[in-house]
């Protein structure tokens, strides 16, 4: 028998996997090409020639610009969800409660939060672009909320256990940006483990 060749094997793949996978590759490229060059130096064919894939199969998968980086820094922060829960698959202790602050931190430490920073300041310029990333920002804050309050095994039906979660979630926000123009390691670790001590007394 002869060899199988890659356009047959290629030919294999089922078509719908290998457009989901050209998708994945999008919407990797573009929070890439985000975080790294802001939104001015992003344009759809800087990221198809990132991602490997010509601007016509980006422009079929996303037809406009904003349709593209909306849907890779959502993307993006689902999967950094993901992650988060799996690193408490069953919940979190109280005794867990430090790495449970240090792991919410980190969604505003990573490419993710300056991808979107990018994202943020191009929708206060472009009206076609803010009510998309405005509306993007609302669901990924109630997510993180929400994720937050089951870690920390929150209840919120007590006064004041919802405005400290949420002060914990702003002061990750602030540290995200502190930590955009230097190594701000040292401080946020400080800061965690201050955060997670506060909390200990507010939750329990």
């Amino acid at each position: 028998m002869g060899e199988v060749s890659t356009a047959d094997r290629a030919a294999r793949v089922p078509k719908q996997d290998r457009s989901r996978a050209t998708r994945q590759r999008l919407l990797e490229a573009a929070v890439a090409c985000l975080a790294e060059h802001g939104w001015a130096g992003s344009t759809v064919s800087v990221v198809a020639e990132r991602a490997g894939v010509s601007r016509g199969a980006a422009q079929h998968h996303f037809p406009t610009r904003e349709d593209l980086f909306t849907a890779a820094v959502e993307y993006v922060a689902e999967e950094r969800s993901t992650a988060l829960r799996a690193l408490f698959p069953e919940g979190a202790a109280a005794s867990d409660r430090r790495a449970v602050v240090a792991a919410l931190v980190d969604l505003y430490t990573g490419p993710l939060f300056r991808a979107a920073l990018h994202l943020w300041v191009a929708a206060s310029n472009e009206e076609q672009l803010r009510p998309r990333v405005t509306e993007l920002e609302l669901r990924v804050g109630r997510d993180s909320h929400r994720i937050a309050v089951e870690l920390l095994g929150a209840d919120e039906s007590r006064p004041g256990v919802r405005e400290t979660v949420q002060g914990l979630l702003d002061m990750a926000r602030g540290l995200g940006l502190a930590n955009l123009l230097t190594d701000d390691t040292a401080r946020r670790d400080r800061v965690v483990a201050q955060w997670a001590d506060l909390l200990d007394e507010a939750l329990r």
